[in-house]
C-alpha cells in the first residue's frame, strides 16, 4: 500500500471510519498510512491507554464483490497463529455492519523499502536485516506458513529499528491434500518471483520464499534489483536463466551467499538451515525464540504444534449475532448446528467427562489440540467437542454435531447437552 494508491482508492473506499474516527469506543483512528484497493490502513491509538496500533479497514462489500471472503480469512488464521518478534502481530479483529478491522501492531519505523530507496545499506546492515528476515521466516516454515511476496514494501521496521513482516494476504499454509506439497497458485510481485513458478508445474513455499530472501537481500547490498527490465518478459527471461551481477563492493563470502539463495534450480537451492550455517550469515547472529502463549493443549501422537487457546475478539465475534460474520466467514458444511456453554470448569476435566460419556455409547474418542472428536460406531464422525480459553477462569465449550442420521444422534446428543449443562458457569447475580 502506498499514498499514491489512496488519492483514487481512498476516496471510493470511504466509508464509515472516515466519519467516526472512533472503532467500537475502544480506537481512535489517526493518520492515514496507506491503502489500497480493499483495504485502508491508519495509525491508531487505544482510547484507554494510549497506546499506539495500526489498522487495517477492510470493506464487506468489496471482500463479497471482490470474491476475497477465503483471502481474509486465511489471513486471520495464518496471522492468529504466528508469534516472533519480527513479524507484526493481529491483536484482534472487530467488525461493524460494513467493515473489519485488524487491529496490528504498530511499526514506528515504516517501511524498509522507503530506507533502501533512500540508498544502499552497508554490508553490516544489510546483514542484520537479512538475519532478522531469515529468523521469522523459518519459524513460519517450522509452522507450515509460506508468505509467497516477500519483498522491502512488506518489512516493517518498528522503534528500535528491528525489521517486522507484515501483509500474508497471500500466504499459503501446508495442504495435507497434495501428497507432493507443491503449490500451484501464481502469486507474488513480478520482481521478486521465483523461476519454478513461472514454469507452472508447481513449486515449494519455502523455496519460493528463500529465492525471495535473495532478491531482498541483494536489493539492501546494491541498492537496485538483479533482475530488472522494463519489458516483463525480458524480466522474467533473466529471472528463468538467472542472469545477475553483484556491484563490485560485494564480498566474495556475499557473492557465493547470493549465488545459493538466487540458484534457479530450487532442488539444489540453499535452505533456511544451510543459510543460518553459512559463515557470512553466522556473523553475530543470535537467533529469536519464538513467543509461546499456550495455556493447554490436547494432542494426538502426530500432532506437535502449540497454539495460542484464548480466545480473540475474532472468534467472540462470530459468537455474537449482532455483528454476526457468519455469511462471511462460514464454518464446515458438514457440521449441522453448535451449541456453546460457559463453564468454570478445568479444560482437562471437561474432556475427561466428555470422554467417559462417548465410551459408555461404544463410541470412539479422539484426543485434538482443542478438544476432542467422537466417532459413531461406523467410525464417521458425530461431534466435535472444542474447547476455548476465554480468559484464566472462564472457557468456551463448543458441541459441534455433524450431519448425519438425526434419530440416530439425538440418542446421545441429549446425554452430552445434560452434561454439559452441569458443567457451565453461572455469575454469583444470575437470576
Amino acid at each position: 500500500m502506498n499514498e499514491e494508491s489512496c488519492s483514487l482508492a481512498g476516496v471510493a473506499a470511504a466509508g464509515d471510519e472516515d466519519l467516526n474516527r472512533r472503532i467500537l469506543g475502544k480506537y481512535e483512528l489517526g493518520k492515514l498510512l496507506g491503502c489500497g484497493a480493499f483495504a485502508k490502513v491508519y495509525h491508531a491509538r487505544v482510547i484507554r491507554t494510549g497506546q499506539s496500533v495500526a489498522i487495517k479497514a477492510v470493506s464487506k462489500h468489496r471482500i463479497l464483490k471482490g470474491g476475497l471472503t477465503g483471502h481474509v480469512k486465511r489471513e486471520v488464521s495464518i496471522m492468529r497463529r504466528l508469534r516472533h518478534h519480527h513479524i507484526v502481530r493481529l491483536l484482534e479483529v472487530l467488525a461493524t455492519k460494513t467493515k473489519i478491522y485488524f487491529v496490528m501492531e504498530f511499526a514506528k519505523g515504516g517501511e524498509l523499502f522507503t530506507k533502501v530507496a533512500k540508498g544502499r545499506f552497508s554490508e553490516d546492515l544489510s546483514r542484520k536485516y537479512f538475519q532478522q528476515l531469515i529468523s521469522a521466516v523459518g519459524y513460519c516454515h517450522s509452522r507450515g506458513v509460506y508468505h509467497r511476496d516477500l519483498k522491502p514494501e512488506n518489512l516493517l521496521l518498528d522503534e528500535n529499528w528491528d525489521l517486522k513482516i507484515t501483509d500474508f494476504g497471500l500466504s499459503a499454509v501446508t495442504d495435507p491434500a497434495r501428497p507432493d506439497g507443491r503449490l500451484h497458485t501464481l502469486c507474488g510481485t513480478p520482481a521478486y518471483v521465483a523461476p519454478e513458478i513461472l514454469a507452472k508445474k508447481g513449486y515449494y513455499g519455502a523455496k519460493v520464499d528463500i529465492w525471495s530472501c535473495g532478491i531482498i537481500l541483494f536489493v539492501l547490498n546494491a541498492g537496485y534489483l538483479p533482475f530488472n527490465d522494463t519489458n516483463l518478459m525480458n524480466m522474467y527471461r533473466k529471472i528463468y536463466k538467472g542472469e545477475y551481477r553483484c556491484p563490485k563492493w560485494t564480498s566474495p563470502e556475499l557473492k557465493h551467499l547470493l549465488d545459493r539463495l538466487l540458484d534457479t534450480n530450487p532442488d539444489t537451492r540453499i535452505t533456511v538451515d544451510e543459510i543460518k550455517a553459512d559463515p557470512w550469515f553466522r556473523k553475530g547472529f543470535n537467533d529469536v525464540k519464538p513467543q509461546i502463549e499456550s495455556e493447554f493443549e490436547f494432542k494426538t501422537d502426530n500432532e506437535s504444534e502449540t497454539e495460542n487457546k484464548y480466545l480473540n475478539a475474532f472468534d467472540l465475534i462470530s459468537f455474537s449475532p449482532g455483528v454476526n460474520l457468519s455469511g462471511l466467514f462460514a464454518t464446515h458444511s458438514a457440521i449441522a448446528d453448535t451449541e456453546r456453554v460457559l463453564s468454570a470448569e478445568p479444560p482437562e476435566k471437561i474432556v475427561d467427562r466428555v470422554e467417559r460419556i462417548a465410551k459408555a455409547e461404544g463410541m470412539k474418542v479422539i484426543r485434538k489440540n482443542a478438544g476432542i472428536r467422537v466417532e459413531g460406531q461406523n467410525g464417521h464422525p458425530a461431534l466435535l467437542v472444542e474447547i476455548n480459553r476465554l480468559t484464566e477462569e472462564l472457557v468456551i465449550v463448543e458441541l459441534k454435531n455433524y450431519r448425519g442420521d438425526e434419530a440416530g444422534r439425538e440418542k446421545w446428543r441429549v446425554k452430552f447437552r445434560q452434561q454439559l449443562k452441569l458443567l457451565s458457569y453461572q455469575p454469583d447475580d444470575a437470576h
